[in-house]
């Protein structure tokens, strides 16, 4: 059985005491850095958010530059493609208009000279006729 006599409320006041101090000394201390380290990481963590906030936001406007980029990029390819053709087309007309005029001066020569062969056989046919038949005769 416990007995109950005045050495145990002697301990029980000395118990008391030595939790006031130790919360004093001890506790209230460790607790006070527990409450500055909670509200350091709080502050940390809400600057990690902003960052991660901005960070993001950065992104989507890189992304989104880089997007009317290619698509800049895109219609630039396609205006000087489109000019390309027409710049081919005017460069075809021209070779096809060129070679069209060759070809056409090429034949009106060739007809020339096909007329003046033409007119100098038949000022020759009767001559060579002549021989021919004087060979075929025997008169050589």
């Amino acid at each position: 059985m416990i007995d109950l006599d005045f050495s145990f409320f002697i301990q029980l006041v000395n118990f008391i005491i030595t939790l006031l101090v130790l919360n004093i000394l001890l506790f209230g201390p460790i607790r006070a850095i527990i409450k500055k380290r909670g509200e350091l990481m709080a502050e940390k963590l809400g600057k990690v958010e902003q960052f991660t906030t901005q960070a993001d936001g950065k992104l989507r406007d890189y992304q989104a530059a880089l997007t009317g980029a290619r698509k800049d990029a895109v219609d630039i390819r396609n205006g000087l493609k489109a000019e390309g053709v027409k710049e081919e087309q005017g460069i075809l007309a021209t070779a096809g208009q060129e070679a069209a005029s060759t070809l056409k001066a090429a034949r009106a020569d060739i007809s020339g000279q096909a007329r003046d062969a033409l007119a100098q056989l038949k000022k020759d046919v009767e001559k060579y006729a002549q021989k021919a038949t004087e060979k075929i005769l025997g008169r050589a």
